[in-house]
């Protein structure tokens, strides 16, 4: 069997580092058990979908690195769920509903008040003919319902059923059908709802495996019930827990938040993010791993906490900078040249350590080749002019600063902090960045020389 997976989204807007997570944990199984990868996008929502976010989330999931290996669109497939609603009608298991929500609202209500559980009573199953007639006479469009399978032959007297699953996430799972209320799947305009095209996809595109977030859980049971209902097999499903921020707050596609094309152009990398996305909220600690190959590797889905995921966005930036620290001059000498980083290998060499994003590069460029405004205490004036006067004739090269620092810490008895802290300032405006033995040669001697009073 080949292992079979897919990522559903709904082009309904950008997509954000918690739908990532379900993408990355559907691509990593997959890469793990030499599988594939589907996206498949849930656009039956003809209104709201737009090919501009279906076209957003295929550039944000390339960026990440995942590239699918088949690409499907659920408004393609309309005929399919139209055939197997039908098939569900003919076996008496798809219902017409003719209540309005405000209806089925004080029903619930009743129920509630009563100590009883608010689930549907099956009332329209009880609907003659001539009443449906009346009804569709009055102007009402039924919703359908699909009759679970929680009795022995009579609909309204259920009983205890239990659907069992073993969770690659968190184990032996079960769901009481008799605790539930028949799942709606259509809507009265007509239009879908996502459970059984999903469900007709799974079984269609031959989907063996579905790992999805824990907000799922309780919909499973009912999902597994129409797989059987349409003659399928169920795939094995998985519910990792979500990721939210520190505070716990949900992620949401329509608020933006930390949408992945934002961190792309905040100058992120790709792997800070995905590390982020795949390892918060596991057992693994959050680390950085050179690209998706070895997170595939390492990638075990038992090490997923039952417990929330929380993350603080500050991580990213935090892991970015431990990434961008590492990365080789090849990985990023396209990205410096269109920044007008032109210093070469050993340039990024030079200041790589000091950059939480590789476009940081970009202000050690200008301290390098542009004009600065450097940072003089009155205090150290007459200083920084001693130290002027004593900058070594001929080629700045690696081993100019110690020969400097050593002559002028001879002339004015400074050391420490009170003898490098006045030149960085004044050579670069900065407090803190590359070594200094490194970085001057970038900076020269007439560069030096200018920023130094007289």
């Amino acid at each position: 069997m080949t292992v079979t997976v897919r990522f559903a989204p709904s082009p309904t807007g950008h997509i954000h580092i918690g739908n990532l997570r379900p993408a990355l944990f559907n691509w990593l199984y997959a890469k793990k058990e030499n599988g594939k990868f589907i996206l498949r996008y849930d656009d039956t929502d003809v209104e709201r979908s737009r090919e501009e976010y279906a076209q957003s989330i295929a550039q944000d999931l390339a960026w990440i690195g995942i590239q699918p290996d088949v690409v499907e669109k659920q408004s393609d497939r309309f005929a399919s769920y139209d055939a197997a609603a039908e098939k569900l009608k003919e076996a008496g298991l798809l219902y017409p509903c003719y209540e309005t929500p405000d209806e089925l609202e004080r029903r619930r209500s009743r129920a509630r008040a009563l100590g009883r559980p608010p689930v549907y009573d099956r009332a329209s199953l009880k609907l003659t003919d001539e009443e449906k007639a009346a009804f569709e006479a009055e102007g009402r469009k039924p919703h359908w319902r699909f009759v679970l399978p929680n009795h022995d032959g009579d609909p309204f007297q259920t009983k205890r059923t239990e659907v069992t699953w073993n969770d690659l996430v968190r184990g032996e799972q079960s769901v009481d059908l008799a605790s539930l209320s028949d799942p709606v799947l259509i809507r009265a305009d007509g239009t879908y709802l996502y459970t059984l095209p999903s469900i007709v996809d799974d079984a269609d595109m031959g989907v063996t495996h579905v790992i999805r977030g824990e907000d799922h859980v309780a919909n499973t049971g009912v999902q597994i019930a129409i797989f059987k209902a349409l003659g399928a097999t169920p795939p094995v499903f998985g519910h990792h827990n979500l990721l939210t921020t520190h505070d716990g707050e949900g992620l949401s596609k329509r608020k933006g938040s930390l949408s992945i094309g934002s961190l792309r152009e905040d100058g992120l990398e790709a792997m800070s993010v995905s590390c982020v996305a795949v390892l918060t909220g596991t057992s693994h600690a959050v680390e950085p791993f050179a690209d998706l190959h070895a997170l595939a590797a390492d990638f075990d889905l038992t090490s997923v906490s039952r417990s929330s995921a929380k993350f603080d966005p500050a991580e990213i930036v935090g892991l970015n900078a431990r990434i961008v620290h590492d990365l080789p001059f090849e990985a990023v000498q396209d990205r410096l040249e269109a920044l007008g980083v032109s210093g070469g290998e050993a340039f990024w060499q030079t200041v790589r350590g000091n950059c939480e994003k590789v476009q940081d590069a970009a202000q050690y460029w200008q301290i390098v080749s542009g004009s600065i405004d450097g940072e003089i205490d009155d205090e150290d004036r007459d200083f920084l002019k001693s130290a002027r006067s004593l900058f070594p004739e001929g080629d700045v090269t690696v081993d100019t600063w110690g020969a400097w620092t050593s002559a002028v810490k001879s002339e004015t008895g400074r050391k420490g902090r009170g003898l490098f802290m006045p030149l960085r300032k004044a050579l670069t405006g900065l407090s803190h960045g590359p070594d200094m033995k490194d970085f001057l040669p970038f900076i020269g001697r007439q560069n030096s020389l200018d920023r130094l009073p007289e």
